[in-house]
């Protein structure tokens, strides 16, 4: 089992230009409860699935062995999150190191609730991005506002120094994929209309474009977050900017995660 999943994750060292890629983030649950059994029922039903498109889960920390042992070749498991260090005195971290040691090379950085509840700073944020780019680490980048700067229309004012942090650090962006999150929108049932999804995706890629450049702006894939869910998902993916999903609660159910994931068939 260990030699099959290090073909899988060899395969999916860069994601591919603008292939849709839908990520499910479990956040601290263990599918739908809380033991290994519910972790092992999740997984069983996402390996029924027949995806058109990338996939990828990010179980807790804990689970990550077992999911990666136990995931069908068309799931990338990735971790929520990774140190700026090899190792060493950092109570409580992950390194990349140990992670690829269980053929795990695929990482969440920047979360909204890494910034807001653990106040990670674009800097520290940065950080963690070079040190997974000198690594090989495929790292899914995140970026969002508060529901006031939406409101007052400076979303971009918020947005810009945090995926400054991130291109300052990026060499190869074949290995990152931006994931918007909306704070708002992140399960709180509001979801941002695919106009507003859609117009801040753009956004992005034309700062990319301006500020990196516009070969990169093509290429790089931008996820939305934000409550996405079986309702919703056809029409925030019809939209030109949106290359994927970040899924939250909705990815904890193998049932609703498909119908996501089949948006993009």
């Amino acid at each position: 089992m260990i030699a099959r999943n290090q073909l899988i994750n060899a395969s999916c060292r860069a994601f591919s230009t603008r292939t849709p890629v839908v990520g499910g983030n479990w956040k601290l649950n263990a599918g739908n409860g809380t033991t290994k059994e519910t972790v092992t029922e999740l997984v069983t039903g996402l390996n029924a699935l027949k995806p058109n498109c990338e996939v990828f889960i990010a179980p807790p920390a804990l689970y990550l062995d077992h999911v990666a042992s136990t995931a069908a070749a068309h799931l990338t498991v990735s971790a929520q999150n990774v140190y700026k260090a090899p190792k060493g005195a950092f109570t409580g971290e992950n390194s990349v190191a140990m992670l690829q040691d269980i053929n795990i090379n695929t990482t969440l950085i920047g979360h909204s609730e890494r910034r807001d509840i653990f106040g990670e700073s674009d800097e520290l944020l940065g950080a963690k991005i070079a040190f997974c780019q000198e690594s090989g680490m495929n790292v899914i980048a995140c970026c969002g506002e508060q529901k006031e700067a939406r409101e007052a229309g400076t979303t971009m004012d918020v947005l810009i120094p945090q995926i400054q942090a991130i291109a300052d650090n990026v060499s190869d962006w074949s290995k990152v994929v931006i994931a918007y999150e909306p704070v708002w929108a992140i399960g709180t049932g509001l979801v941002a209309t695919p106009e507003q999804a859609q117009g801040t995706c753009s956004d992005i890629r034309t700062w990319i474009s301006d500020s990196v450049s516009a070969s990169v702006a093509d290429s790089v894939r931008i996820q939305y977050g934000g409550s996405v869910n079986a309702d919703n998902a056809a029409t925030l993916a019809a939209m030109p900017d949106i290359d994927g999903f970040l899924v939250g609660g909705a990815c904890l159910k193998a049932d609703s995660f498909s119908v996501i994931i089949s948006a993009f068939d």
